[in-house]
């Protein structure tokens, strides 16, 4: 896995960047902006975006709810057939998350620095015996010391997140990933997942200990999950006086903020801490979603949601996107971005064919290594264009600098 997740909460070097881009002249080729006013019409932009945001995380809310759904009749009636169903509903409700991470880096209603909930959703890396028993010990976790953590409750679960350490994750995506998959602890080389055995959860002649303790754990998490994102959805929901309203009502202002969680997802977030870092430890514990190995999923939703910020669209959904601003006042350098939008994407691809720890563990030289070096300079490549954009709109930005650079 990677760090946890920048959020506004978190200490990390922010470099404030100057502002580049190429000069050009001053013919205004298309589009609807002008040169002497680049964000004349930037109110389109910003609430097609809002409305964007808020169809993302209403997808994501109902796939939760299914999880949550899920995870319940998993714990009621534990089987081979009840916990891949879990596994699955689990696979099916990240696939949205992934393009939403881009409404990140702003201090917005998912990683606000007082109520921002992005910490208790999908926080990383985790130590697993933090919750559960580990290969090195059977004993370990809040599960496995009612001594310590007597009463499950959402409200003790939520206060044991990150109580000691970064890493003391409680909850989250990855809380429930551990504890429906287990340890992937076999080579990369066999790429296989973790594999928890159901009989974990059977409270009658089951394995390891504590199973109705556990059941009761994961289907909390499940719950609390599905809580922190009806927050954030709310946020958005149209026609309340609610951030959404804020949003919008200052386009140059919400231009800001969609180029920030653009850069530093390009900049820090994806190619550095989620790839880069993984790339060069080789390790399993360094990639995202490292228990189900989907982090192929995680990288690729991740870049989408880059892109589908700058077209501005989001799955069937196509509307005014900051492309459509650029290209009134510099057709060149929207080209650019949406050339390198779509090669970065052509990268991310090429990855998918294999897990992403078993090529991160290959050999260098080897086309599955290479696969990743090339993903990881591709979508770097990408922020230093959305700054020469800020500079042509008239915004000023800061992104996130990663901790790791190749």
């Amino acid at each position: 896995m990677s760090r946890t997740l920048f959020r506004s909460t978190l200490s990390v070097s922010v470099l404030s960047l100057v502002l580049l881009g190429a000069c050009s002249d001053d013919t205004n080729e298309g589009g609807t902006g002008t040169k002497a006013d680049p964000l004349a019409n930037a109110s389109p932009v910003a609430e097609q975006y809002a409305k964007n945001v808020h169809a993302n995380y209403s997808e994501i809310l109902d796939k939760a709810r299914a999880l949550k759904t899920a995870v319940d009749a998993f714990v009621a009636t534990p089987s081979a057939a009840t916990q891949q169903a879990a596994k699955d509903a689990w696979v099916a409700a990240r696939l949205p998350y992934g393009p939403s991470e881009v409404y990140r880096f702003y201090g917005g209603p998912i990683d606000d620095e007082e109520t921002g909930p992005e910490g208790a959703i999908n926080a990383w890396p985790l130590d697993e015996n933090f919750i559960d028993y580990t290969r090195d010990d059977e004993d370990a976790g809040i599960i496995n010391h009612p001594e310590l953590v007597a009463d499950l409750t959402k409200d003790v679960i939520r206060g044991e997140n990150e109580k000691g350490g970064e890493k003391n994750i409680s909850t989250g995506y990855h809380a429930i990933e551990f504890l429906l998959w287990g340890q992937d602890d076999e080579d990369p080389k066999l790429k296989t997942a973790g594999q928890r055995p159901f009989t974990d959860y059977v409270t009658s002649g089951g394995t390891a200990k504590n199973q109705e303790r556990r059941g009761q754990y994961l289907k909390l998490v499940a719950e609390i999950l599905v809580e922190d994102l009806e927050q954030v959805a709310a946020a958005w929901e149209p026609g309340k006086d609610n951030y959404a309203k804020t949003f919008v009502a200052d386009p140059k202002d919400a231009v800001t903020k969609m180029l920030t969680g653009m850069g530093s997802m390009a900049n820090a977030e994806l190619s550095g801490e989620r790839m880069t870092v993984a790339y060069k430890n080789r390790g399993q514990e360094d990639e995202h979603s490292c228990f189900s190995d989907t982090t192929n999923a995680d990288i690729l939703g991740n870049f989408v949601g880059i892109q589908n910020v700058y077209l501005g669209k989001y799955g069937s959904t196509d509307g005014p996107g900051l492309d459509e601003l650029v290209k009134a006042v510099d057709p060149a350098l929207d080209a650019q971005m949406k050339s390198e939008l779509d090669a970065a994407l052509a990268a991310v691809n090429a990855l998918q064919a294999v897990p992403f720890d078993f090529a991160i563990d290959a050999a260098d030289g080897t086309p599955e290594r290479d696969n990743v070096l090339k993903a990881i300079q591709a979508i770097r490549k990408t922020a230093p264009t959305i700054i020469q954009i800020g500079q042509k709109l008239g915004v000023e930005f800061k992104l996130e600098e990663p901790s790791e650079t190749l």
